[in-house]
């Protein structure tokens, strides 16, 4: 028998609506729910510990999202048919759900928490990222996780000035935004996107509109719950407290780092001074005290962090000074530098402070695009971007895990800061790669930054240069203060993380991560303002570096061309088993690309040689060369035979034609050689297919002045007059 199904349906106000419900599936999870959107079917579950594991003084939350090949009735491709390691895609997809649901679990739980998010159904127009927040709350809100502050997430794009709540695919390639953004009932915790140069004030406009959608699917949510008769949030054991341990720690350690605080040092020489404190505070108590007390090292650790948070806070509120001495609004020095590696076709180092990236770009053509092959998206970026975090960059010895999912959210946030400068009719396709060499705070702005000075400096005609700046928030429930260009520690021990791109004319990309509940738009208005005046700032010392792209490719860079032939001579330029191409490149040193768009060949010729590049071009116009009737053209001999001259066409070199001997002269001839040698230029006319032999035919005589006609002897006997 079927269970009970508990259902609950949001209406979108345009004929389409998102159902959430439970009780069918999944029923050994805490939680489970089916979000549907049309066809899509988004399949969520939560499951968490009953206690957390001894030591864990953090929430250990695990938020996991799969997209199946068999939602959209495909295969998996590669020689294992199975779904593998997630994509790039899924991983930013878990990213954004995790950065909203983390923040707001208590305090105080450390149990292991498991999300899976599992697409289970496609539809082409339906985005399943846009539902994956949404269904990761409902899960919970459904099970007795302690997770009282109920989220969810939309994606906004605006299609000729109007805002639209997760519209589709179509939709989105004609918008001038694309921005996810995640929400409690009472405030915005993340915002992330692309945009096409928008300002402030359009971005502000943006979020509003997508917090009164959440606000509709939570109390959605708050039904569900309320219907299914969800148990009463289960008990857990918190953080253990000694209130006289953090008065002693406190009183020990709070001046002497609001002393440090206000210092104006270095990251490296802060850390030791803040480790030199610590060390004295444990020493305050004694061995017997930490043998009688096994919670006691435990105790001592938590409350100097977060006296230490709390000194370092109150300086920046008190006395507007930072860690390292910087006013609120102040930007870190700045220097750098382009054309530093001799064989990248680009790159560039820029340097802010203590962060540090490096930046090349390689250029290569389409063969080189990225592929994407989802159940929820197939096609090509013919721009991309790689971020690179190693751990040397925070002078740390770490074990190497391969690409992390900071990574990757990190990447793709340059790179969609960066795409819409590119201009459409750029050839290329382009890898960048940032090597973060320092960090001390936001080396993703700083790969934005070194990654258009690359750009500019292999030559790619760049729209606009764009910057990034990183923006921190420090405050108390009542006063506050914006940071612009935040160090790591004001990051680590601040209340927002709010990333902002963009060129002089606007916003091209953000993201914003909120570690408090409540987040007011006057706040979030000034940190925006406060962001254009530092991303104008960083923006003119990358112009002071190089004001505008080179107006060529390097010399060790391969230039591109790219012409279009009929689509019938497409194997006549590949050739059996391809052998015409590959000895074309072979001979001249170049890659050939040939695709086929709308029944035309669109050949793309990379080469570092400009002599090869014109060899390839000629060998094409030599293939799609096609004479007209009645045309003259300039030949060479090339080969003599006993019934004439083998000429090829001088503009198309290989493309050979019989001049047949009758066709030489006028005069009767016996040999070519009589007429012509190898290696002889001249003028040939055509005459188009032979209607006897069936082949083309080509006259010299026919361009050569007529002879008169001899008259016979016996017409002038008869006929003296003539």
């Amino acid at each position: 028998m079927i269970p009970k199904v508990f259902q609950e349906v949001i209406d979108l106000d345009d004929g389409r609506s998102i159902s959430i419900e439970t009780g069918k599936l999944a029923k050994q999870a805490d939680g489970s729910v089916v979000v549907k959107m049309g066809d899509a079917m988004l399949l969520a579950t939560a499951v968490s510990a009953r206690t957390a594991n001894p030591g864990v003084d953090f929430l250990p939350l695990t938020v996991d999202y799969r997209e199946k090949f068999a939602a959209a009735g495909r295969f998996p491709g590669g020689f294992f048919k199975r779904e593998a390691r997630p994509s790039d895609s899924e991983v930013l997809t878990m990213r954004l759900v995790d950065r909203v649901l983390r923040p707001l679990f208590p305090d105080d739980y450390h149990a292991e928490t498991q999300v899976m998010i599992q697409l289970m159904s496609h539809d082409e127009n339906v985005m399943p990222d846009a539902l994956a927040g949404l269904a990761a709350s409902a899960c919970l809100a459904v099970s007795d996780i302690p997770f009282y502050n109920l989220i969810s997430e939309v994606r906004v794009g605006r299609v000729d000035g109007k805002l639209i709540i997760n519209p589709s695919k179509e939709q989105l390639e004609v918008s001038d935004l694309d921005m996810m953004i995640g929400a409690s009932d009472d405030s915005v915790c993340m915002v992330e996107g692309e945009m096409k140069e928008i300002s402030e004030a359009e971005m502000i406009e943006a979020i509003k509109f997508a917090h009164e959608a959440i606000k509709i699917q939570i109390k959605a949510q708050e039904r569900l719950r309320a219907s299914v008769g969800s148990p009463a949030y289960r008990e857990y054991e918190g953080d253990k407290s000694d209130e006289a341990v953090y008065t002693k720690v406190k009183a020990a350690s709070y001046d002497k780092y609001y002393a440090v605080a206000q210092e104006a040092s270095a990251k490296s020489e802060r850390g030791e001074k803040f480790a030199q404190i610590k060390e004295e505070v444990k020493a305050l108590f004694s061995e017997e005290e930490y043998a009688e007390n096994p919670d006691l090292a435990e105790l001592v650790s938590k409350y100097i962090y977060k006296t230490q948070k709390e000194a370092v806070r109150n300086v920046v509120l008190e006395k507007g000074i930072r860690l390292d001495g910087r006013k609120t609004t102040e930007i870190r020095p700045i220097w750098s530098e382009v054309d530093y590696l001799p064989s990248a076709h680009g790159s560039a180092i820029f340097t802010r402070g203590e962060t540090q990236a490096l930046a090349t770009v390689t250029l290569g053509t389409s063969r080189e695009a990225n592929i994407i092959d989802l159940p929820s998206e197939q096609g090509e970026e013919r721009f991309y971007l790689h971020y690179n975090f190693p751990p040397f960059s925070t002078g740390e010895a770490k074990p190497l895990r391969g690409t992390s999912r900071r990574e990757v959210g990190h990447g793709n946030l340059a790179q969609r800061a960066l795409k819409n400068m590119i201009p459409a009719d750029c050839p290329y396709t382009i890898r960048i790669v940032s090597e973060v060499l320092e960090s001390n705070g936001s080396s993703s702005m700083a790969t934005v930054c070194s990654g258009t000075l690359a750009l500019m400096d292999a030559g790619v005609q760049m729209v606009k240069p764009v910057s990034g700046i990183a923006m921190g928030l420090i405050t108390d429930g009542e006063k506050f203060a914006v940071l612009s260009d935040i160090l790591g520690d004001e990051d680590h021990l601040g209340d927002m993380d709010f990333k902002v791109t963009g060129t002089a004319d606007g916003i091209t990309a953000c993201q914003m991560d909120i570690k408090i509940d409540g987040l007011r738009y006057d706040i979030m208005e000034q940190a925006l303002e406060q962001a254009r005046d530092g991303r104008l700032h960083i923006l003119g010392k990358i112009v002071e570096t190089i004001a505008a792209p080179n107006a060529t490719v390097k010399p060790k860079a391969p230039k591109i061309i790219t012409v279009t032939i009929p689509g019938n001579f497409i194997g006549a330029l590949i050739g059996p088993g391809g052998k015409v191409i590959q000895e074309l490149q072979k001979a001249t040193g170049t890659t050939i690309v040939i695709n086929e768009v709308d029944e035309q060949g669109v050949v793309e010729i990379l080469g570092t040689s400009p002599e090869g590049i014109d060899t390839v071009l000629a060998k094409i116009d030599s293939i799609i060369f096609k004479p007209q009737i009645g045309e003259s053209y300039e030949v060479k001999v090339v080969k003599m035979l006993d019934f004439g001259a083998v000429v090829e066409y001088t503009k198309a070199p290989g493309n050979e034609v019989l001049l047949h001997v009758s066709e030489l002269a006028w005069e009767r001839t016996e040999k070519p050689s009589d007429v012509v040698n190898m290696g002889d230029v001249f003028m040939v006319k055509y005459l188009g297919i032979d209607p006897k032999t069936r082949k083309e035919k080509v006259s010299r005589k026919q361009l050569l002045p007529r002879p008169p006609r001899e008259e016979k002897k016996d017409d002038k006997k008869e006929n003296p007059q003539g």
